[in-house]
């Protein structure tokens, strides 16, 4: 038997700023990766494979 859960969360104010520039890095991590891969099939290189 599988169980689920459902969670809101209600950050206070400190909490927001925290998440949003921890999920905004993310975001620049995540696009800076797909840029490099599209650059590399442009180039017609092999995908880059770590940092």
């Amino acid at each position: 038997m599988q169980l689920r859960y459902a969670f809101r969360l209600y950050p206070d104010t400190g909490q927001q700023r925290a998440l949003a520039r921890a999920f905004g890095c993310a975001r620049v991590v995540f696009n800076d990766a797909v840029r490099a891969r599209e650059e590399a099939r442009a180039a017609e290189q092999p995908f880059p494979k770590a940092a």
